[in-house]
């Protein structure tokens, strides 16, 4: 039965106890496999059982819980819904003036606290669902969350920073919706593949790698992370990590690399780095958590609330711990007011694009490493797994969220022996339970998310081993790809710029094919004519004898 293919829950007590553990979980294993979930979820059939399946979801949960805050921070820092009607006004003034957005406002900072509440809740919500949906109609140990560079794409190049981009929150919702309904039928429809093989392979590394430097520069960045780097009116970005910033521009005033919140999360970030090279389950977690418990004691340089309003306020929703927040500006917010627009079609090719590979190719590194792969290259549950991955997406855009993917972190899971959807199951119902802690969630601070944004750009980073840097038709794409996404601080540019240079690149060749072929058909129309014409000769000569 079940219980066969774990190994003994009592190894390693000793006594009566040990042994008293170890049939209490034989017998629960056996008691699962035997019901209708046991059943449902195959378990006997794919050498699993309950506890084992347990163990994997708390795996993969404790490895991407940090998605719950760090996309929630993301996606708020577009502004969401807040506009500056929701600024206070200054002293003497009906109104406040529009740029009010990009300054410090007491208003305008109290909406921004309460959409990442909204965000908070949304993230994890949607991540239930996807996660639940998949387990229970793929059957894959798989999880499913907002993706890390697809909500950079929205915050930063479509909405902007507090709305300053080329389109509004809402109708970067609505790209997000029509991205989902085009991946659903594309997957229904079985194009995916075709679809993924159109884009040159140079470009599709250099984009997964790109991503991971766009993620790692926004948690190096202030708003979003450990505030290393920063404007400069000489040199565009600088070295900064200051005591003192300009709080307009950004700029250093005063007492660069002398800021403590940066000090205290490099430390977070090398508490990370030991303990992945440790292997230890929830290495990101364990470094935001170091950080934040030290962030949460006031009267000291690196608080989270200082003695202000604004940091009165938060503390004081803080001391709550437990509530349970209901969205109040996200969740069906998708407008497609403005929606024919040329911005608006290349950020709905972009998506849909980044979409389908990153889907694909997490899919597919998860099924072999669980060993799901068959003779025939596919595995078992794969078309519902591209529906559900799509359908989540359309969830996700009515919550407020970016587009939903399979997390690669569902490795965690699968290395600790989850083998079913049943571990998917279980993931969903903790993102459930912390819906209940959005004081505490909504209280991590930003140099507490730096961290795990660097660690993410770092683990992006694998795929350049795969790209052919002595080829140049190989490596001026991919390089071009990955450079433009950060400096250019734009995912989309850098694909049209690596696909640009593939095809000048590959102009040469196809050039050359063109003129082999014209030669080839040249050569064939000649020596058919010459065969014509010895024919019509020799029907000559034979009339005339």
């Amino acid at each position: 039965m079940g219980a066969d293919f774990c190994p003994r829950m009592g190894n390693q007590l000793s006594g009566k106890l040990g042994k008293s553990w170890e049939n209490m979980g034989r017998n629960l294993n056996e008691s699962v496999s035997k019901s209708m979930v046991g059943r449902y979820f195959k378990l006997d059939a794919r050498k699993s059982c309950f506890t084992k399946e347990l163990r994997a979801a708390t795996a993969t949960f404790l490895t991407m819980i940090y998605i719950i805050t760090v996309n929630a921070a993301i996606i708020a820092d577009s502004g969401g819904t807040c506009s500056a009607s929701d600024c206070s006004p200054p002293p003497h003034e009906a109104a406040a003036t529009p740029d009010c957005v990009l300054k410090p406002n007491t208003g305008y900072d109290k909406c921004l606290s309460n959409l990442k509440s909204d965000l908070i809740v949304a993230t994890a919500l949607s991540s239930m669902i996807g996660s639940i949906l998949m387990g229970l109609f793929a059957n894959l140990p798989l999880a499913l969350a907002p993706g890390m560079g697809t909500n950079a794409y929205l915050a930063y190049n479509l909405v902007g920073f507090h709305g300053s981009g080329p389109m509004s929150y809402q109708t970067a919702l609505a790209v997000v919706l029509v991205e989902g309904c085009a991946f659903l039928a594309i997957a229904g429809l079985g194009l995916r593949a075709k679809l993924a093989r159109l884009i040159p392979r140079p470009v599709r590394l250099g984009c997964a790698a790109g991503i991971g430097l766009f993620i790692a520069f926004t948690g190096l960045q202030s708003h979003l992370g450990l505030g290393l780097v920063g404007p400069d009116s000489s040199t565009l970005v600088t070295l900064t990590a200051c005591r003192a910033t300009n709080p307009v521009t950004g700029e250093c005033i005063e007492g660069k690399m002398q800021s403590p919140t940066f000090w205290l999360g490099l430390v977070g970030l090398v508490i990370i780095c030991y303990a992945m090279m440790k292997n230890v389950k929830g290495s990101m977690v364990y470094g935001i958590l170091f950080v934040t418990f030290i962030s949460w004691t006031r009267g000291t340089l690196v608080t989270y609330f200082p003695y202000t309003s604004v940091g009165d306020s938060n503390y004081d929703y803080f001391k709550k711990v437990v509530d349970f927040h209901m969205i109040k500006s996200t969740a069906g917010a998708v407008s497609f007011n403005h929606f024919n627009r040329g911005e608006v079609w290349v950020a709905l090719v972009t998506l849909l694009y980044v979409d389908v590979l990153a889907t694909t190719g997490t899919l597919y590194t998860l099924a072999e490493i669980g060993g799901f792969i068959n003779d025939k290259g596919g595995f078992e549950g794969e078309y519902v797994a591209y529906m559900v991955d799509a359908s989540s997406t359309i969830v996700g855009s009515f919550l407020g969220v970016s587009p939903i993917a399979t997390y690669i972190e569902s490795s965690a899971g699968i290395r600790e022996g989850g083998r079913t959807g049943l571990t998917a199951v279980i993931v969903g119902v903790y993102f459930f339970l912390s819906l209940f802690f959005t004081p505490l969630m909504t209280s991590v601070p930003p140099w507490a998310i730096g961290p795990a944004l660097v660690m993410v750009g770092v683990l992006m980073m694998t795929v350049l081993k795969d790209i052919d840097w002595v080829n140049i038709k190989e490596a001026m794409p991919a390089f071009v790809t990955m450079l433009l996404m950060p400096l250019t601080y734009s995912i989309s540019n850098g694909i049209i710029g690596g696909i640009g240079i593939y095809i000048v690149l590959s102009l040469f060749d196809w050039i050359v094919w063109v003129i082999k072929w014209l030669v080839k058909t040249r050569k064939t129309v000649v020596r058919e004519e010459n065969q014509v014409s010895a024919a019509g000769g020799s029907d000559s000569a034979a009339e005339l004898t």
